[in-house]
């Protein structure tokens, strides 16, 4: 019987569990979002919102009694990070301000491809990843750079050169060289592929 057991073991030892839930709080407060198997996403959530309360409830009793100060080392007693930290009562904790709670959403994403686990995407609310507005902003600063040859076009172009054909400059260093000199354009006679 499982009579008041709260939690999932996640197959793992009590302080691996823990390590592995405040690396993941860690990540998903920094990033806004993570991608993870169902019961660890399910695991997590109480987890993060738990943070995110105590946050909420700091920035609530203002700097005049020193309530944010004991909740900000309640909050580092579980997550080490100092900036991922400072995010969460900077930014994270006044964007939840007038709401009562359910700060996190779990969307199934599917399945995984190794050993058919079943994965999740934990985001937090009002912070919905969008993975083409980063493409978007970058291409709307600076247009895209050209896509460089590969090692395979490189060769074929040094072929070509050696072999005296076309080269994508405009000729070989023969033909420049002719160029330059007479001031008139030199031409060779093209190679037989035959072999004669």
């Amino acid at each position: 019987m499982r009579h008041n057991v709260a939690h999932r073991k996640l197959g793992r030892l009590t302080e691996h569990r823990l390590a592995l839930l405040r690396n993941q709080a860690i990540a998903l407060l920094r990033h806004e979002h993570i991608e993870t198997t169902v019961p660890k996403a399910k695991e997590l959530r109480p987890f993060v919102e738990r943070l995110i309360t105590l946050a909420k409830r700091g920035v609530a009793a203002g700097e005049a009694n020193g309530k944010v100060l004991h909740a900000r080392r309640m909050v580092l007693a579980e997550l080490v990070d100092k900036t991922v930290v400072g995010k969460l009562f900077d930014t994270i904790a006044p964007r939840y301000a007038e709401r009562a709670g359910g700060y996190t959403r779990i969307l199934r994403v599917g399945f995984r491809r190794g050993d058919s686990a079943e994965v999740a995407q934990i985001e937090l609310v009002g912070s919905e990843y969008n993975p083409k507005a980063a493409e978007e902003k970058r291409t709307g600063e600076d247009p895209v750079k050209p896509k460089s040859k590969g090692i395979g076009e490189r060769l074929k172009a040094t072929a070509r050169r050696m072999r005296g054909g076309k080269s994508e400059q405009g000729g070989s260093k023969a033909q420049a060289k002719g160029q330059t000199k007479g001031g008139s354009r030199q031409t060779s006679t093209p190679r037989k592929a035959g072999g004669s």
